[in-house]
């Protein structure tokens, strides 16, 4: 069986992110970039679950800029067989991803797809719903456990109050949450054989799909800073305050 896993080339976790003095988008020019954190654990999942002898090949995809192929070379060192890259400089939404994604899933037939379940730059969490709907199959988003076997995916997920466990038939598109797992750390051996490993590029119009933004950003600002707070001498000065000032109660 495949597995497909999408990654996405972010601004790394670590880093404070900074908006353009015209307010045009995320100030992204000298910043380090890195794998979005819930990819990495969809690549970890894919890579478990071959050692487990579920899967056959696991294929990384990226779509985007040139420099995504260094995000792709750090999934084959996890342990991803090859890699599959979208080359493109136009703004990719999450409708335009998905697309690709469908085409590619058309092409290779993998038995699962796993994502992460939101990017950490726009925090859509679009791109896996929209790809199971478009290839009309079924999905678990947010999985904290994943188990395949006789064809079909056993998915734990956190929900409000609890855990539901469902069971889908495979192929199937599933969303990593953050408790699936804990990737692995990356090895220098496993880095040199990465960069030996296959990688194709493509353009989104070798799959014939249209990449076109749908949505245009007319904004960005950053949060605004939190004022101080206040110290209170008792419980009857806090209500007071909450009553008169805040008007919450």
């Amino acid at each position: 069986m495949k597995i497909l896993v999408a990654v996405k080339r972010v601004v790394d976790y670590n880093v404070k992110v900074r908006v353009k003095s015209d307010n045009t988008a995320v100030d992204t020019a000298n910043v380090k970039m890195s794998m979005n954190p819930f990819d990495e654990i969809a690549i970890e999942e894919a890579v478990r679950l071959k050692e487990k002898g579920v899967a056959t090949e696991i294929i990384a995809v990226s779509c985007g800029v040139t420099q995504c192929q260094e995000t792709l070379r750090t999934a084959m060192a996890i342990g991803a067989d090859r890699a599959i890259l979208v080359e493109t400089t136009e703004e990719l939404q999450p409708l335009a991803v998905a697309k690709l994604l469908k085409a590619l899933v058309d092409r290779e037939q993998p038995g699962l797809i796993i994502l992460g379940k939101q990017a950490i730059d726009d925090d859509c969490n679009q791109t896996g719903q929209m790809l199971a709907a478009l290839a009309d199959l079924p999905q678990v988003a947010f999985a904290s456990k994943v188990e395949v076997a006789d064809g079909k995916a056993t998915v734990s997920r956190e929900i409000d109050g609890g855990t539901e466990t469902l069971s889908v038939t495979l192929p199937a598109v599933v969303t990593a949450d953050l408790r699936l797992n804990e990737p692995r750390y990356v090895t220098l051996p496993n880095i040199m054989k990465a960069k030996k490993k296959p990688m194709e590029v493509l353009k989104p119009e070798d799959l014939g799909v249209d990449v076109s933004p749908r949505i245009k950003t007319l904004k960005v600002n950053e949060p605004p800073k939190r004022s101080a707070g206040v110290k209170v001498p008792d419980v009857a000065t806090l209500v007071a305050k909450l009553k008169t000032e805040a008007k919450v109660i």
